[in-house]
This record gives C-alpha cells, sequence and structure tokens, in this order.
C-alpha cells in the first residue's frame, strides 16, 4: 500500500509499505478520506514528528476490512471514523474521565502511524460508527467537529446566548452550526476572508465582520451590546484580545485555537476582565466519558440527522501521491484552503 511520510520538516515521501498486522483488540480499516488538520501543517512543514518515517494523518473515516480475534460488537463492511487519542487509562486525569488531559498518551498520525495511507490498523475502544447517509468525507471531520463542541461545551453555551466565534477553519464553521443547535440567539462570525465569511453565512451565522476592515469589538458592541459567550479557534493573540474585548458583562471567553505565541492583553481588554467579571476558559481537544467521549457521539448523530454539514466545508480534494506536492504549497501561500481532503483509495 502507499503511505504518506515524513521523515524532517519539509521532506515528505510518499512510500509503498506493507499493510499493517492487526493485533486481536484491532481492525484494519480501510481509508476512504483523510483531512490535513491545522496541526498537521507545523508538523510536517516545521515541527517534524516523533520519530522519522510517521505516517501522518489523524482526521479519517472509512471501511473496516478485518477484524482481530478478540473484537467485538464490529465486522467487515462497517463504515467508521476514529478517535486519534489513544489514552493510558490510568493516570488521573484518565481514571476520571477526562481523556483530553491524559498524561501518557499515543496519537495516530502524530505519535504513531496514521491514516494517510490506504490502510491503517487502530484499536476498536477508538471506533465511531457512521450512519448511512453520512459520506466518508463527513466522517472524517467529526475530528475537528468535536473539537468545536467540546469548546462550547466547557464554556457552557447555552440556549439565548449570543455567540462569537473568532476564526473560520473547519472548528469554527462547526462551533457556528452547534451554537445555532444549543439554542444561541445570535451567532457572529469573524475572519479576514471574506469567502470565508460569506461561508459562515450559509451555515448559520446571523451577522459576519472582516477583523481587517473594522474593529470586531466596537462591530459586536454596536450590533448586539457585546457577546454572551466567545469562542476563539484562531490562535492569533490579535483575535484573541480581540475576543476579551468583545464579551459582554458576565461573559465567557473559550481560547481552542493553538498560538505557541505569548499573549499580552490590552488596557482596556484587561479592563473589561475585572469589570465587566469575565470568565476565561481553555478547551484542549475533543475526548471525554464514556471514550471516546459525548463529542464524537453528538457529532455522528447530528450529521446522520443532516443538523450539522460537513462537506461545504471541502475545499481541496487531492490523492495520497500528491501530498507533498500540497504540503509545499501551503507553505509557499499558494492555496487559500479551508478542509483539504485526501481521498487514498
Amino acid at each position: 500500500m502507499k503511505a504518506v511520510k515524513l521523515y524532517e520538516p519539509g521532506n515528505l515521501q510518499v512510500e509503498e509499505i506493507d499493510v499493517p498486522e492487526i493485533g486481536a483488540r484491532e481492525v484494519l480499516v480501510e481509508v476512504k478520506a483523510v483531512g490535513v488538520c491545522g496541526s498537521d501543517i507545523p508538523r510536517a512543514l516545521y515541527k517534524g514528528a516523533y520519530y522519522q518515517g510517521l505516517t501522518l494523518g489523524h482526521e479519517f473515516a472509512g471501511q473496516i476490512v478485518k477484524c482481530g480475534a478478540e473484537v467485538t460488537g464490529w465486522q467487515e463492511g462497517d463504515r467508521v471514523s476514529v478517535a486519534p487519542l489513544i489514552p493510558c487509562n490510568e493516570c488521573k486525569y484518565c481514571r476520571q474521565g477526562d481523556y483530553s488531559l491524559c498524561e501518557d498518551y499515543n496519537y495516530y498520525g502524530s505519535r504513531t502511524d496514521g491514516a494517510m495511507a490506504h490502510y491503517i490498523k487502530v484499536t476498536q475502544e477508538n471506533l465511531v460508527r457512521l450512519g448511512d447517509s453520512v459520506s466518508y468525507e463527513s466522517g472524517a471531520m467529526i475530528d475537528p467537529a468535536a473539537n468545536a463542541i467540546h469548546g462550547l461545551w466547557r464554556g457552557n453555551c447555552k440556549e439565548g446566548d449570543t455567540v462569537a466565534v473568532f476564526g473560520l477553519g473547519a472548528i469554527g464553521l462547526f462551533a457556528i452550526q452547534f451554537a445555532k443547535v444549543l439554542g444561541a440567539k445570535q451567532v457572529i462570525a469573524v475572519d479576514i476572508h471574506d469567502e470565508k465569511l460569506e461561508l459562515a453565512k450559509e451555515l448559520g451565522a446571523d451577522i459576519v465582520v472582516n477583523s481587517l476592515k473594522v474593529d470586531p469589538a466596537s462591530e459586536i458592541a454596536a450590533q448586539t451590546g457585546g457577546a454572551d459567550f466567545i469562542l476563539d479557534t484562531s490562535g492569533s493573540p490579535i483575535a484573541q484580545n480581540q475576543a476579551v474585548s468583545s464579551a459582554a458583562k458576565q461573559g465567557r471567553i473559550v481560547f481552542l485555537g493553538i498560538s505557541n505565541s505569548e499573549l499580552t492583553l490590552s488596557k482596556e481588554a484587561m479592563n473589561n476582565v475585572l469589570r465587566y467579571e469575565l470568565a476565561l476558559f481553555g478547551s484542549w481537544n475533543s475526548f471525554s466519558n464514556p471514550f471516546p467521549g459525548r463529542e464524537w457521539s453528538y457529532t455522528a448523530e447530528l450529521m446522520a440527522e443532516g443538523k450539522l454539514k460537513a462537506e461545504p466545508l471541502i475545499s481541496h480534494r487531492y490523492q495520497l501521491d500528491q501530498a507533498p506536492e500540497v504540503f509545499q504549497k501551503i507553505k509557499n501561500k499558494e492555496l487559500i484552503f479551508n478542509k483539504i481532503m485526501f481521498l487514498p483509495n
């Protein structure tokens, strides 16, 4: 089979390798669709992998083609998405069901071979069943969608809230849809790209704000009086500061986007934290009890019911052989993209 291997930052190779041998509690999945996550980009281009020759890819879906001797509840032909975290099940956080905070985890596509390949072996505990109406491409996006609902639940997004979402990658666009399902009164989408703002409108945003053209805090205050709940998926320190400045009194702000940067709040934003009694939450990944978590099962349910749209988020589709070229185009800023999907088979 073919697999996309990462050796050093920027050195991706598409190679012919053996199909994995499964263990007793594992299944072999034929990968039908695998997405490029925002975390894949720095891993592939700048940071490198945990070991040379790692197969990338952790947002994926496919069909079971072989089951280990001790696998129960699953059979050949089942359509599945796969949660990428492999928790230790022994640390304090695993024991209390907070698997996202596991202290000794493994991870498909990051710490062990992933799904940018024709086949992948996975443990049965990581399988999520896809409804017959859910496409493999949609199934491959349960991961970013689960991250979105985890962030909304972290900050207690609730019915009647005015919700602002900063950053309209896949997670942000799913968050807009989830906020509507949860009963948000108004949903505001904030980004610097007009094409993403247009898609946000199609997916349910009531107000869109291009933060390159206007100050989002001023615009949100003028149109709504401030947001009760704010989710930042961008990880940009500029957007994070704007998010704090956009909150209504007793607002909740969730930082979900990875920044790897310092954050200095402006005098005005810090004043809001104190005078408005704001609450600030961090959100990390998407796993809870029972593993892989309600985030995954709820997302799969909404997709099956047609209440959560995934395929409009896909901007590009490629074959595995094109992976090195695609990542180089990303590095050279030759692609304006939302969700990039590889279709191995």
